[in-house]
């Protein structure tokens, strides 16, 4: 489970920073790709990774201002040249269906894969066996929306020794006993999974919100994450101006972390005026609130560890 900034700049593309994109790689869990937003320039982004556009498998949109969505038509269309087969499923908010049916309309581009587009609202918008994703209302000039993706807690690790001490060797019941079953021998005896599994591996969560001034559900919505992901336009000094363009400050998105009680902050749409060598003492801001704090560029990765 891995985050990979894919751009990082706020409003229009910049030298070193492109528009918003953020993989988060579940290539371990159910080898997958999910990508948040997808601004102007994503698939130039992604052709300087290991990404492969056909693993994406779902797309978060979190508002419809252009530098989080004009490089969705051009994905979508080079995704079907990649190797893409497989159904790939858009979240947004109402519109994000009419945008896409007319960019792929209007240039004639057919999709060689399936296409689903989930108009959202608040509340979960995805659930299955091992993730759930919710999304909530921030406040920002248009509808946006962030997102809470919450990994499902695992069992345990099966307790081989001790099954071997009871007569039971490798083979297909391992798979059942692993998912709690209760199953029967051959001597007639029943054993129990739950008696053989340690405890349960608490799953992460990661938070990616789209453009917002500061507000509660951006708390909410970072509550206890593992990694939260903030937009920080402006920075500590230019909180009357965030406001007025229904942005954030370091020191807000470093106050929402604190509040949320967050483990790891990544600062991002980091506006263009702030050159390379601003970058040090925008992290140093958001850290004098919430010391866990690091401020993304384009192509860094994190891993987001397992948890004890």
């Amino acid at each position: 489970m891995e985050l990979l900034f894919l751009g990082t700049g706020a409003g229009v593309p910049a030298k070193l920073r492109n528009v918003t994109s953020i993989a988060l790689k579940l290539l371990e869990e159910r080898g997958a790709v999910w990508l948040f937003d997808c601004g102007e320039a994503t698939q130039h982004q992604i052709l300087h990774t290991s990404l492969k556009p056909r693993r994406i498998e779902k797309i978060f949109i979190t508002h419809l201002h252009g530098d989080h969505i004009y490089g969705l038509p051009g994905l979508l269309g080079s995704r079907s040249f990649q190797g893409g087969e497989s159904l790939l499923t858009v979240y947004g908010p109402k519109g994000i269906k009419e945008y896409i049916e007319v960019s792929l309309s209007v240039s004639r581009t057919h999709l060689q894969y399936p296409l689903e587009v989930m108009e959202i609202e608040e509340g979960v918008v995805f659930e299955d066996d091992g993730f759930r994703v919710e999304a909530m209302e921030l406040d920002h000039a248009l509808p946006t929306f962030g997102y809470r993706v919450i990994e499902k807690d695992k069992p345990g690790v099966l307790k081989v020794d001790q099954l071997r001490e009871q007569g039971v060797g490798p083979g297909p019941l391992y798979r059942r006993l692993k998912l709690g079953e209760t199953v029967l021998l051959e001597d007639g005896r029943e054993i129990h999974g739950q008696d053989f599994l340690g405890p349960s591996i608490p799953g992460r969560v990661v938070t990616i919100l789209g453009d917002t001034r500061i507000c509660s559900n951006a708390v909410e919505l970072g509550k206890c994450a593992d990694v939260l992901v903030h937009e920080a336009t402006f920075n500590r000094d230019q909180e009357d101006m965030a406001r007025e363009y229904f942005h954030s400050t370091t020191k807000q998105a470093g106050e929402t972390a604190l509040r949320a009680d967050a483990k790891r902050l990544f600062l991002t749409h980091i506006s263009s005026r702030y050159a390379k060598e601003s970058w040090e003492e925008l992290e140093k801001e958001a850290r004098d609130v919430f010391p866990e704090t690091y401020i993304a560029r384009d192509f860094l990765e994190y891993v987001i560890p397992i948890k004890k």
